[in-house]
């Protein structure tokens, strides 16, 4: 697990996750807000980013594939896991790992539209504009990265990689 490609270090992944925690608890003052962890990959940025929300809050999450194991999306969205709690009437906050085609989080968002919550928002420790095939609004976005295949903090290839503490190229 060599470092030789370190994109994104630990540390500037901490301060991202003081900044955006910071933006959200500014922005939700009041508000009955549920963060929706998306599995496997958000699970190290959201224990991070909660840590830095000041509020009260509710977690859950979903699990949704559209890669398997391959580096490109299959664009066939599928939900493995839904949320176990209702979201009527809430702020919902999605944190993913990554944006990349944008397909699973305009299909996740027009899903749990369904659900009527009070407010749907989108917070992402990536962003990958290049790869984007389906538009998709990012209201809180941690850093941009090429269109490179990227693994670490949580994201993987083949189940793998995801304990590196730091982002880097495969």
């Amino acid at each position: 697990m060599s470092d030789e490609k370190v994109l994104i270090t630990e540390e500037q992944i901490f301060k991202k996750a003081k900044e955006i925690g910071a933006e959200i608890t500014e922005d939700f003052q009041g508000k009955d807000i549920i963060l929706v962890g998306i599995l496997k990959g958000s699970v190290m940025w959201m224990a991070d980013l909660m840590k830095r929300i000041d509020l009260d809050l509710a977690i859950d999450f979903m699990a949704i594939s559209s890669y398997g194991d391959e580096k490109q999306s299959s664009g066939v969205v599928k939900i493995i896991k839904d949320i176990d709690i209702a979201i009527e009437d809430k702020d919902v906050i999605i944190v993913e790992d990554i944006v990349d085609s944008g397909t699973t989080l305009a299909y996740l968002k027009s899903y749990l539209k369904n659900m009527n919550p009070k407010s749907i928002s989108i917070c992402t420790l990536l962003d990958k504009p290049e790869g984007r095939k389906t538009l998709v609004d990012i209201d809180y976005k941690g850093f941009e990265v090429d269109d490179v295949f990227i693994v670490g903090y949580g994201l993987d290839y083949a189940q793998k990689y995801r304990n590196l503490p730091y982002i880097k190229e495969l």
